[in-house]
């Protein structure tokens, strides 16, 4: 299947603006505040794009990326209503605002965010994120979620935007793919939202360095031994963790043994090791 390429080469070109000024601070367009869009860089997270729920608006690339990209059949059929234009790299750099050496990006409109009831239907495990401001690691806590077995990421009060651009690319695509909403309330009282997870069966889990938590692995168990059907897994921001707020609100406070000296890991490792123990005691 033939694909319709169309070669820009004017950076004014309106054709380009859903990609204007992706370094600037107050109106880059994956900003809700700017237009609210999706971007995605890259085959691989592109690809994931296209799969996913959000209407691709156009896909924008370097001659020779997109003819890779879109020799594909399957790729090609995915993007036939979709207008392409081919554009130079110095021309794209003057678009964007810097040098976009990756070569292929495309835009989507974002969709309604999903309802708490409906991102963990189905769902056994979910993480809980509470003051997690960093793009990198909500970033990558999608990626290390879609390898081990979390079915949902939910926010509550104090989180960066899960589709800023960094997000979407250090999630590899992920963010697209992995059900995630936002719980209503403010610093104090989002955590109320979490008897929601208690009423649908789930044992809330929160992580802490306390050295008088319990050990991680003994947290997932009952007192059988025996995996709780479904768990949540409640994070914290580097530094100052979960608050207590959070903490009071879940059943059991849970620790990462640490080597002596030490007392805490990086926030997105520390939930990778929650992930993994998680999905460890129900094989």
């Amino acid at each position: 299947m033939g694909v319709d390429i169309t070669h820009l080469s004017d950076p004014a070109d309106p054709r380009l603006d859903d990609y204007r000024d992706l370094n600037h601070s107050d109106n880059r367009p994956d900003l809700p505040g700017g237009k609210g869009l999706v971007i995605a860089e890259g085959p691989l997270v592109i690809g994931r794009l296209l799969k996913s729920r959000f209407p691709v608006r156009s896909l924008i690339g370097f001659p020779a990326k997109l003819e890779s990209f879109l020799s594909d059949p399957a790729v090609a059929e995915l993007v036939a209503d979709i207008p392409v234009y081919s554009i130079d790299r110095e021309v794209l750099a003057q678009v964007a605002g810097f040098d976009m050496h990756r070569g292929l990006l495309a835009a989507a409109d974002r969709v309604a965010e999903m309802t708490i009831a409906q991102a963990i239907e189905g769902a056994k495990t979910v993480a809980v994120l509470e003051g997690v401001g960093d793009h990198e690691n909500i970033g990558s806590m999608f990626r290390n979620a879609a390898g081990m077995g979390v079915d949902a990421i939910l926010f509550g009060n104090g989180c960066a935007d899960p589709l800023y651009r960094r997000v979407v690319r250090v999630s590899m695509g992920h963010v697209l793919r992995t059900p995630f909403a936002h719980f209503e309330g403010k610093y104090t009282t989002w955590q109320r939202g979490l008897a929601q997870l208690v009423d649908a069966g789930y044992h809330l889990v929160s992580l802490t360095p306390d050295e008088k938590a319990v050990h991680l692995a003994d947290a997932m168990v009952d007192e059988d031994g025996a995996p709780y059907e479904k768990v949540a897994l409640l994070v914290g921001a580097e530094g100052p963790g979960l608050t207590e707020h959070a903490m009071r609100a879940t059943h059991v406070r849970a620790r990462i043994p640490m080597a002596p000296g030490t007392d805490s890991l990086n926030l997105a490792t520390a939930a990778a090791i929650a992930f993994y123990e998680r999905d460890r005691s129900l094989r």
